[in-house]
């Protein structure tokens, strides 16, 4: 059988990256030098240790799904790289990679480039080589108490002291509020019914006092003919 010649691209002998400061990778301002002959792959393949490779208890914690906001296209990191070596070796260790197969995936690790390159390497693998994506914060405009509603109970117990006339603006206020928080999501619904409360006993009040006030006029005035 004919050797399958490796890839232009591959893992240098011995694990390369920059240094890890608390901010993360460090890249030189020129980016990572390749050798124009690309990576060198050693003669007998990758170094496997003779007890296999360490899995952790838990395997290895990383993100299977890519988020649906973020392009496959989009370039990948060193950071991304190691992720999916860790795979790789994972899956190696637990003999679901043949020493060929690990070998060759890890030449296309090294030189993948983008996540889609990545998500293709380590697909039929338990995990994913995706990086972790942190959910960001939204800005959320706190809640106010609708003007309306305000108004309205003010209205409504403005009544007492002007003989009901705020009765009728502290229902027409009332109802306007519920309607604008329906629609805002507003504070204040509690104000609103107070002042469509008072401002309905206050009509009603008052109904009842001018219809009792004209039927006494009514009566007063047939039963004085009457009495003379």
């Amino acid at each position: 059988m004919t050797a399958r010649r490796p890839p232009p691209y591959g893992p240098p002998a011995t694990p390369y990256g920059p240094p890890v400061t608390s901010y993360g990778y460090q890249v030189p301002p020129a980016g990572y030098p390749v050798p124009p002959g690309g990576y060198p792959v050693p003669p007998g393949g990758y170094p496997v240790p003779p007890g296999g490779f360490q899995v952790p208890a838990g395997g290895y914690q990383m993100q299977a799904r890519m988020n649906p906001a973020m392009s496959p296209a989009m370039r990948a990191a060193s950071a991304d790289r190691e992720r999916a070596v860790d795979v790789l070796k994972a899956g190696f260790a637990e003999g679901r990679l043949t020493q060929d197969e690990y070998n060759e995936r890890m030449n296309r690790a090294y030189a993948a480039r983008t996540y889609a390159e990545l998500a293709v390497i380590t697909a039929d693998l338990p995990a994913g080589a995706m990086p972790a994506v942190y959910p960001m914060a939204v800005y959320q405009p706190p809640v106010t108490t609708n003007s309306l509603a305000r108004a309205s109970l003010v209205l409504g117990v403005a009544e007492f002291f002007t003989m009901g006339l705020t009765a009728i603006p502290a229902i027409i206020c009332g109802h306007m509020a519920k309607r604008e928080m329906r629609q805002t999501g507003q504070r204040g619904d509690g104000l609103a019914t107070s002042g469509l409360v008072l401002g309905y006993m206050a009509v009603i009040f008052w109904g009842i006092l001018i219809v009792l006030s004209i039927v006494g006029a009514v009566i007063s005035a047939t039963g004085t003919p009457g009495g003379g």
